[in-house]
């Protein structure tokens, strides 16, 4: 039993972090129907940012915290508009490569300045485990968890009790509509882009405290596994990114528990084949018959 105890906690861990990346996922699908997948990029930023603000500056984590968010969501935003608003009346295809265009462009960058090899993450806070009847929790699990939690709730509380989230609401349901009663939909676009991509640099800081290494790919396969959970949920279901994100984190712990490591991958990559073809809305989503 404390085994399974012992899994669920590194579960909810490792799904913290998709679960933030998730939420970037779904709400710009949300808003735009856009699969944004230049997201993991600024995941691996956000990431940067943070050893650059402990390593140089030797900033408090949660002061470097902060700052990843918030230069992240800077950076989400001007994404959006030099990137994708041009193409706001384009072709979903058109836009689509845009953004494996974007991905590939911030990698190479990243890569450019400051080389491929993997770099060891500061220890801004000091390690320590705590036992409870067998069951381990180190204080790194717990700044994750605890933090995924409150940036939910701050999440939830600026979608549904805020100007901004209202208007986030009503450019989802119909833009032009939304236009019409004065919205500013521009501006919630890429206040939009701005939010997830402050969660992505987030979860890219918690990684790298987690892990202790950091490197210009690292957003690759977080990313596509953040985007199969918000699959798994339903995509553009706010809830549903969460629920997906800590259920491929728990899953993928429990595979590498029982000795399949190797496989953890090709297991994740199986379930969005399976959703797709089982119901492609997602956990949470309903089916929507759209023209493509």
């Amino acid at each position: 039993m404390s085994n399974i105890f012992q899994q669920l906690i590194n579960g909810l861990s490792l799904g913290s972090i998709y679960a933030l990346m998730a939420l970037g996922y779904t709400m710009v699908y949300g808003i735009i129907k856009l699969i944004n997948f230049a997201h993991g990029e600024v995941y691996m930023i956000g990431a940067f940012l943070g050893y650059y603000f402990i390593q140089v500056h030797h900033l408090p984590f949660i002061l470097a915290l902060v700052l990843a968010m918030v230069i992240s969501a800077f950076l989400g935003a001007v994404i959006e508009f030099l990137a994708y608003r041009p193409l706001r009346n384009s072709s979903r295809i058109a836009v689509l490569i845009t953004a494996i265009g974007v991905s590939f462009l911030l990698q190479n960058v990243m890569i450019y300045f400051f080389g491929s090899n993997p770099r060891a993450f500061p220890q801004a806070l000091t390690k320590k485990v705590f036992e409870f009847h067998g069951v381990q929790i180190s204080s790194y699990q717990i700044v994750i968890i605890v933090t995924t939690v409150v940036l939910m709730l701050l999440l939830q509380f600026i979608v549904q009790k805020t100007k901004m989230g209202k208007a986030m609401r009503a450019v989802s349901v119909d833009a032009d509509a939304a236009r019409l009663m004065g919205i500013n939909v521009d501006l919630t676009i890429s206040f939009t882009f701005a939010i997830g991509s402050a969660l992505a640099a987030a979860g890219g800081v918690l990684i790298g405290l987690y892990y202790n290494t950091i490197n210009p790919m690292m957003g690759v396969t977080p990313g596509l596994k953040a985007f199969i959970a918000a699959v798994l949920g339903g995509i553009g279901i706010i809830p549903g990114a969460v629920i997906g994100g800590f259920s491929i984190g728990i899953l993928e712990t429990i595979v590498s528990a029982l000795g399949f490591s190797l496989f953890k991958d090709a297991f994740v990559y199986a379930i969005l084949i399976l959703i797709l073809l089982v119901k492609p809305s997602g956990l949470l989503g309903k089916n929507v018959k759209e023209k493509v």
